[in-house]
């Protein structure tokens, strides 16, 4: 079960690949389904810095104000070789073995996607780190909430970051990892008060206290860090992470862990919990605890797929035969659907006799039925011939019929029939759109797959 995790990386990038990352969506998706860890927590919470004492590199973005404006879903994987190398979901031939580019990449990546702004997007970027000091586990860094809008940054900036996490661990498959500092009060704590909204039992919530070393002297965190102040169904872990001074001088991240461990054994108050307390026994619980959530939702995510499976073979078999690849084949399908349209008019417009049987009933039946209804017999009553002849030929013995004079009378006669005609011509043209729109809808799938 070692390669769990490494599978669902690759589960969730295939989502993202096809559009589903985690957005809104009417219909239960397989992502929904994925297990996943979102890291939440206020903005100056720390956040970032436990991240990177996971990961046990310096490469995420810092500043002030929101400095996270994208999801960014990080991947660790662990590997034998010595060398450490991250990988971006949207660069996948490109290997980042320096840090700092990393970091650089991530605020660009952003940019693309939000402008040079201070605006949020809810499309992740996809990052992957491979290294033998990190554990098996993917972790999905939210941006911080906060509760005022800074300059550059619309109104609704509060909403939108907190609808953003809501849609993440709302989800019953998501495992939260609530930040808080230390140094504040918990009741005002915005992981602990939108973690205990979305899962009042504390049933997927792993609680983390950081800043536990700038706490006032005289106080401490052991209410919280056993339990008593807010009890959560997993123990809290507290973390100790790099001084600003340290990040400042990019102070080694194994020293940093190392003053951790020491602080945590060092510090009376501490003592008894030092076994499960700092960011390397954090990536460690996380990982048996993530490994443990996909084992049990094993039989559901197999349902899901083979469920989607059979959906979207049904969908494909509409679609028809696959492409060909070579110009004969092409050529070939191009025949067969301007044959299948043909047959498909054809059918259409012949009922009981070959050639058209709604077009023959136009003139069989529905010119006749119009011309019998015209007033002929006035048009050709014998004062009114006598009276078209005079007026072409004039009052002339003739030797042969009085041509002006027919031409006249058959000139009225056609002007008579020509309402009835155009109509004739109007149906048949009518059934013959209706057919070409017939056979248009059943092969306009084909049509467009070609195109």
């Amino acid at each position: 079960m070692e390669n769990l995790i490494a599978l669902v990386n690759r589960l969730q990038r295939a989502c993202t690949a096809l559009g589903d990352h985690g957005e809104e969506s009417a219909l239960p998706t397989l992502w929904d389904a994925l297990p996943s860890i979102a890291v939440v927590g206020g903005q100056s919470s720390g956040k970032s810095s436990v991240l990177e004492s996971i990961v046990g590199k310096d490469f995420l973005p810092r500043g002030s104000g929101i400095v996270t404006r994208r999801p960014l879903v990080l991947q660790l994987q662990r590997i034998d070789e010595a060398r450490e190398y991250a990988e971006f979901a949207h660069a996948p031939r490109k290997r980042f073995s320096d840090f700092s580019a990393v970091r650089k990449e991530i605020a660009d990546e952003t940019d693309r996607e939000t402008g040079r702004s201070k605006q949020i997007s809810s499309v992740p970027i996809y990052l992957s780190i491979y290294s033998p000091n990190v554990v098996n586990l993917t972790l999905i860094d939210l941006p911080g909430l906060t509760k005022v809008a800074v300059e550059g940054q619309p109104d609704s900036i509060v909403q939108d970051i907190e609808n953003m996490v809501r849609s993440y661990i709302e989800k019953p498959n998501c495992i939260i990892l609530a930040i808080s500092p230390a140094n504040q009060d918990l009741a005002t704590s915005d992981a602990i008060k939108i973690s205990r909204e979305v899962d009042p039992k504390g049933e997927r919530t792993f609680g983390v206290l950081t800043k536990i070393d700038l706490m006032d002297k005289g106080t401490d965190a052991v209410d919280i860090l056993e339990g008593r102040a807010y009890k959560l169904q997993f123990p809290w872990i507290g973390v100790v992470n790099r001084s600003q001074a340290d990040i400042n001088k990019n102070a080694d991240m194994i020293a940093a862990r190392r003053r951790e461990r020491e602080y945590f054994a060092t510090t009376p108050e501490y003592k008894h919990l030092a076994h499960r307390m700092g960011s390397e026994h954090l990536g460690k619980i996380l990982s048996k605890h993530l490994e443990t959530v996909i084992k049990s939702r094993i039989p559901g995510l197999q349902s899901l797929i083979n469920k989607t499976i059979i959906e979207l073979e049904t969908e494909l078999s509409r679609f028809g035969k696959p492409i060909a690849t070579d110009a004969g084949g092409k050529l070939y399908m191009i025949m067969e659907i301007c044959r299948g349209f043909d047959g498909i008019f054809k059918e259409h417009l012949d009922g009981i006799r070959p050639g058209g049987d709604k077009i023959y009933n136009v003139f069989d039946n529905q010119l006749p039925a119009a011309l019998k209804r015209l007033q002929f017999d006035k048009q050709l009553a014998m004062e009114n011939v006598r009276k078209l002849i005079t007026e072409a030929d004039g009052y002339q013995p003739h030797l042969i019929a009085p041509e002006q004079g027919y031409r006249r009378l058959i000139e009225s006669s056609l002007v008579t029939i020509k309402g009835p005609a155009e109509a004739a011509v109007d149906s048949v043209c009518t059934l013959c759109l209706r057919g070409l729109l017939y056979a248009h809808v059943n092969y306009d799938i084909l049509v467009a797959k070609l195109g």
